[in-house]
């Protein structure tokens, strides 16, 4: 009797665990499958925003057998992750072009960035007010053109840094970027922009640049307090801290306008002038160089994969270098390329002009672009616009000295160009790239990050590099310009610094607003560089190597301590992390935890932002050679107990330094 009064309570029992766990399946699958869904929208999205681009090649991992991000963790190539969300996108230096599809991102819940930096993306500005949560725009050094609505920014009040600069914008600047109320950084310069700047009233706004425009009329108070640079190059404009605007000059006395009739006089006067002085040299021109113009016109018009200045094939990617045609004596000595090394095929201008050229990217400076010229020769044609305030005699001068330079560690310059409105610089082909798109590619998938002893190698041949700049050359900053991007890795992964000591020849107000010395600490607190600043910027780099992490100095307009790499790197080793610190994707480092600690002690010497306390060039060389295994020391300095516990992993945040979130 027990067990029959028993048998209907374990059957219940046992059907209400049964219809427990059911209810708990059902619930499970039900969630994992809403995350999928979410991944599989995610990569629709990116895939959909691929689709509109053309020249995409350098997307390659974009698939979506792969989700875009794992937790912080990206699998895709430039796609910024965040808790498992796609928080932005940083496709830089890739040659992409075609449209801009802003629609496809607008359903991506976290997305906060986009830079889309030193590219070719043409046409109107996009339509970016769609993106209403966006924090930081980045779109510098592109091919955008027209101008913006006024209400291009309407509702962005999230957005922080608008960088725009070097791009082909018109018309007035849009007010509603000057009533964004979280705006910190913006830079507009290198575009057409007309009309009066708007009144930027932001407290937090800490860094405008809107150099090398059409702008006209007073300074707002609330900008005065900026450098004179950031307005440099817009002569109409006045007020603090530029000249004091002055009242409008007095109309001119009846007696000394001229009526419309003595106008059209004088202007038909001017055409035939022009016209006599066209005819005399038509009849000065010898048959021989008619020729050849007509020949070198064809030859261009019938290619299209050529190099040129302003001219562009639509979606090709490619460019075309447009010499003058002049016929004095003069234009056709400019018309030939001058060679400062014996040991490379010679070859003609023309020669140049008729290669298939490959566009490599666009730089700070300018474009550059890979052309077979000859049997089996391999060039990098490199075009700069910023060099035209030193003299002919000077540039060749200095091209001259550039070429008297020899060293492993150095790219060293073959030939070049000099015309007044651009210069061509021409070096050997590295075809394995520079070090930043080693260091900043996502190699996660394949597995081949830049192991220590390689990374290690680079480190130790940029300052023998850097060693004989200084030995060499009698300037104060003797490279100026360094940064992971130009440095260049043969196929050994030797290091190869280029752009180098172009600081000479290259336009001041370029330089002191792009090149990496100007960014320096020492310039932002005394408006001078030191014969210390190459040091910060090789500190730099070495942390860049060591962390993986993209040091935002290179894209901030100026010096600003809470962005800089040194000072991350610095807080985490004095909170006893350093083992955060070096990057999760170098492999070979187990066994060389001491090297890896010294090699950081040595970044962060040279990051010091007192220059006396700096290592210099010969101390730094010196060091990196004495190097030893188990040579662990770093608490020494920074009290640091971390000591026998010392590992190698990534960041457990997983973030990059200094980003928007």
């Amino acid at each position: 009797m027990v067990m029959g009064a028993l048998a209907p309570t374990l059957a219940r029992n046992t059907n209400s665990s049964t219809t427990k766990i059911l209810i708990l399946v059902t619930v499970l699958f039900a969630l994992s499958y809403e995350g999928f869904g979410q991944n599989g929208t995610d990569s629709d999205a990116l895939l959909k925003f691929k689709l509109a681009l053309n020249n995409s090649s350098a997307l390659y991992n974009w698939n979506s057998v792969f989700s875009p991000c794992e937790w912080d963790h990206s699998n895709w190539v430039g796609v910024l992750c965040l808790n498992g969300s796609i928080w932005g996108l940083k496709l830089e230096h890739m040659a992409l072009n075609g449209t801009l599809d802003v629609d496809s991102l607008v359903s991506l819940s976290s997305f906060r960035t986009l830079s889309l930096m030193d590219n070719q993306l043409a046409g109107a500005f996009p339509d970016i007010k769609k993106l209403g949560k966006l924090k930081a725009l980045y779109l510098s050094n592109n091919r955008f053109a027209g101008q913006i609505p006024d209400d291009a920014f309407l509702g962005m009040g999230s957005l922080k840094r608008v960088f725009m600069a070097n791009n082909m914008f018109t018309g007035d600047i849009p007010i509603s970027l000057a009533e964004l109320p979280r705006l910190t950084e913006l830079r507009l310069e290198g575009n057409q922009f007309k009309g009066r700047i708007p009144d930027f009233q932001q407290h937090g706004l800490k860094a405008v640049n809107l150099a090398s425009n059409e702008l006209s009329g007073p300074i707002p108070p609330a900008l005065s307090r900026l450098n004179p640079e950031s307005f440099s190059g817009n002569k109409e404009l006045c007020g603090a801290p530029l000249d004091p605007c002055t009242s409008s000059s007095p109309s001119p006395a009846p007696k000394e306008k001229l009526t419309t009739s003595k106008t059209v006089i004088i202007f038909i006067l001017a055409l035939i002038v022009l016209a006599i002085i066209a005819l005399v040299v038509a009849l000065l021109r010898g048959r021989r160089t008619r020729k050849s113009q007509l020949d070198r016109s064809s030859s261009l018009s019938q290619n299209s994969n050529k190099i040129a200045p302003d001219t562009y094939t639509a979606g090709a990617g490619q460019e075309q270098i447009q010499m003058p045609l002049g016929s004095s004596t003069q234009a056709r000595r400019s018309d030939k390329l001058s060679f400062v090394r014996e040991d490379v095929e010679k070859f003609e201008l023309n020669d140049l002009l008729r290669a298939s050229a490959e566009v490599l990217g666009s730089g700070t400076f300018g474009s550059s672009y890979k052309a077979s010229v000859g049997t089996s020769q391999s060039l990098v044609v490199k075009r700069y616009r910023h060099m035209n305030n030193v003299s002919r005699e000077e540039f060749h001068e200095h091209m001259r000295r550039l070429g008297r330079l020899k060293h492993p560690n150095l790219l060293r310059l073959a030939a070049y160009y000099y015309r007044r409105e651009e210069k061509l610089l021409v070096y050997e082909f590295v075809a394995n790239g520079s070090l930043a798109s080693h260091l900043h590619s996502n190699n996660s998938l394949e597995g081949q990050g830049l192991d220590w002893p390689t990374r290690l190698k680079i480190i130790k041949g940029v300052a023998k590099g850097l060693a004989y700049l200084y030995s060499e050359l009698p300037i104060l900053v003797p490279h100026g310009h360094l940064k992971s991007s130009n440095v260049l890795l043969e196929s050994s992964f030797e290091p190869l610094l280029t752009d180098y000591t172009l600081r000479p020849v290259i336009n001041p107000q370029q330089a002191h607003n792009l090149m990496i010395a100007y960014k320096s600490p020492e310039y932002a607190q005394t408006g001078r560089t030191s014969d210390k600043t190459d040091m910060w910027c090789f500190g730099i780099l070495i942390l860049e190597i060591l962390t993986g992490k993209f040091p935002e100095n290179y894209i901030t307009p100026g010096y600003d301590s809470s962005a800089n790499l040194a000072s991350w790197v610095n807080k985490m080793v004095k909170e006893k992390r350093t083992s955060e610190v070096f990057d999760k994707d170098m492999k070979g480092g187990k066994y060389s935890k001491g090297e890896m600690i010294n090699v950081l002690k040595i970044g962060l010497s040279c990051c010091e932002e007192d220059v006396e306390s700096r290592l210099d060039i010969k101390q730094i060389v010196e060091k990196l050679e004495q190097l030893k295994e188990g040579d662990v020391d770093i608490d020494d300095r920074y009290g640091s107990s971390e000591g026998n516990h010392f590992m190698i992993r990534g960041s457990e945040d997983g973030h990059p330094n200094g980003v928007d979130r």
